[in-house]
């Protein structure tokens, strides 16, 4: 069930944002397909639960960033309500770049 509840909250999010085309029939915000956040939304979903420890980001959800915009992305960092509304947490999302490796450093 928590599974179904970060696909539908993913899923959400994607469809409320302005969504693009990225020239391959794939549709993408910040240059990250719906398939790259799907991949990254166990890394990025809060939970109340005490001594929750997120999922390491998948080779797919790193994949997907080593080619988004981060300062696409870092629009909705600092407007975190909207990112919040869907169970994802800034700070745990902030910690992606690092834990895939990526060489650039963020700060939004």
């Amino acid at each position: 069930m928590e599974a179904y509840k970060k696909l539908v909250i993913v899923a959400a999010l994607v469809l409320t944002l302005a969504i693009g085309s990225n020239g391959q029939g794939q549709s993408s915000i910040c240059r990250m397909t719906k398939d790259g956040f799907l991949a990254c939304a166990p890394s990025v979903t809060a939970s109340a639960t005490p001594g929750f420890i997120p999922a390491a980001p998948t080779a797919e959800c790193c994949s997907a960033l080593s080619v988004a915009d981060f300062p696409c992305l870092c629009f909705f960092m600092r407007n975190s309500k909207i990112l919040n509304a869907y169970g994802v947490d800034p700070s745990l999302a902030m910690q992606l770049p690092a834990k895939c490796n990526l060489a650039r450093s963020v700060h939004c």
